[in-house]
């Protein structure tokens, strides 16, 4: 583990020694990654010179694989000889707000466009393809802005792209391409789990779009609905105001592919393994669990690295949305 701090004056320290505990977190649900760790206090006090201040840069290594690139946020002391110090990948400023209308515009583009005005490093950005017809972000987060623009696309051409900053570079991937070359299951890695099925907030058996028509001045209506799921779930409705210029068969099209993606139960799994600094949330990772009849890619939402002298494990929530 190499944990290397730059002040920015010119100086670089390296921590690893003095760290006795870090996690790495990364969502796949727009937010940035996190590195917390505590180091002692008076580990470098024969050097006058260490200082360790918000807004310093740390760089973060295991096993030769460059894992996080980011920000101090917070530094936490007190009596005892341990500081707790938490830094964000550089996602974290996203989180300012501001006015942006676009219009024919792909989610890639959104996010060039949105990393340029604000500074911010880009890496890879995979083409996103599907044109967003009008998307307009009113004093609104700059991540919510990006969120919408993906989620528009996963609703429109059915295809799923993550936004992730990779050790310091901003990039955009189809989780397609993202799948892990082994897996975790009851005789690889894997050590406790658990297992939840559910229908939740992201649900819906009837979904109900609508359409202003400017020739008629009437509002046009779409419906599709599951009635067997209904009766079995109660009815679940997803309504959503269709751009005007949106012909009918964009509006079928958009009909069937919210019920696929939506009319079904969420299967999520949490598993406790050890750790492969490999795996981070967006990825798909094949899971088998005999006793569930698992035998599948799952989705990673939220995965936790946990480091603690030479141990090094892992916390993963996953998620099917796709399967074999």
């Amino acid at each position: 583990m190499e944990i290397l701090l730059d002040n920015r004056n010119g100086k670089v320290w390296d921590i690893s020694e003095i760290v006795t505990d870090a996690t790495w977190k990364t969502g796949r649900n727009g937010s940035p990654s996190e590195f917390d760790f505590t180091l002692i206090k008076n580990g470098l006090n024969q050097d006058q010179a260490f200082k360790i201040e918000n807004g310093n840069i740390v760089r973060f290594k295991y096993q030769g694989h460059h894992v996080f690139y980011g920000f101090i946020f917070s530094v936490n002391g007190g009596k005892s000889e341990d500081i707790q110090v938490k830094a964000y990948d550089q996602i974290r400023y996203l989180q300012a707000a501001d006015t942006y209308v676009f219009s024919n515009i792909t989610a890639s583009q959104v996010i060039r466009r949105i990393a340029g005005d604000f500074g911010l490093n880009l890496g890879q950005i995979d083409d996103t393809g599907y044109r967003i017809p009008s998307l307009v972000g009113d004093a609104e987060k700059l991540l919510d802005i990006i969120c919408k623009a993906l989620d528009l696309t996963l609703i429109n051409a059915n295809r799923h792209y993550i936004m992730f900053d990779n050790f310091g570079a901003l990039t955009v991937r189809n989780t397609a391409d993202m799948i892990l070359p082994f897996m975790i299951g009851d005789e690889s890695l894997l050590y406790d789990y658990s297992f939840e099925r559910s229908i939740n907030d992201e649900t819906y058996n009837r979904i109900k779009l609508v359409r202003d028509n400017k020739d008629t001045g009437k509002r046009d209506v779409y419906i599709s609905q599951d009635s067997a799921n209904i009766a079995k779930w109660g009815q679940l409705q997803l309504y959503e105001k269709l751009d005007e210029n949106q012909n009918p068969a964009q509006i079928k099209e958009l009909l069937n592919t919210l019920m696929t993606l939506r009319n079904k139960e969420t299967e999520k799994i949490k598993l406790e393994a050890i750790g492969d600094i490999r795996v981070r949330a967006g990825c798909y990772l094949p899971v088998i669990i005999k006793d569930y009849g698992i035998n599948q890619p799952f989705l990673i939402d939220d995965c936790t690295h946990s480091f603690n002298g030479r141990e090094h494990t892992m916390s993963l929530e996953l998620k099917v949305v796709w399967k074999k």
